[in-house]
């Protein structure tokens, strides 16, 4: 087992070797636009894993995979450059990132249309209840003030509220 720091600059380089391999060494006509997105490499240093996208369509994709397998040992024997013992085995995989990101762009814009839905339906929607749910003290209007001194004197004479005994016979 290597240094994981040590695999992980080791495949930096593996990248950067095999990306100018496709652009300037490998003359094929089925390489369509080719992108190396990652390599992974094995802790032993033995096994490489390109990963690659294609701009193109499903044929140029498969056309572009058939390309690589077949210019794999021309890329393998630049790799002998790397000054390591022994020389990773190549393995390409087309990668999942543009469909994965078509995926999330597709969920995005479902997300967008139901955001504008539900913001559709709240301007036209009211709260349940009062416009101000929180209590506040009544405030006596002047009408109101009227009334409630009569009140407060018809009680004070007949001796109701103010803690009297309303049964005469106690009085």
């Amino acid at each position: 087992m290597s240094d994981p720091a040590r695999a992980r600059k080791i495949a930096e380089r593996i990248k950067a070797i095999v990306a100018e391999q496709l652009e300037y060494r490998v003359k094929d006509e089925r390489l369509g636009f080719v992108t190396v997105t990652d390599v992974r490499v094995t802790g032993d240093l033995q096994h490489a894993t390109v990963f690659y996208t294609v701009f193109g369509s499903d044929d140029q994709r498969a056309a572009t995979a058939a390309a690589l397998e077949s210019a794999k040992g021309k890329i393998r024997s630049a790799l002998g450059q790397l000054g390591i013992r022994l020389t990773p085995s190549l393995e390409f995989i087309a990668d999942a990132l543009p469909e994965g990101a078509a995926h999330l762009e597709d969920l995005l814009e479902a997300t967008k249309r139901r955001d504008e839905q539900i913001a559709a339906a709240a301007a036209a929607a009211r709260y349940a209840g009062d416009p101000d749910p929180y209590r506040r003290p009544v405030e006596d209007s002047a009408e109101d003030a009227e009334v409630g001194d009569e009140a407060a004197g018809a009680d004070a004479s007949s001796g109701v509220g103010d803690g009297a005994a309303s049964d005469p016979a106690q009085a």
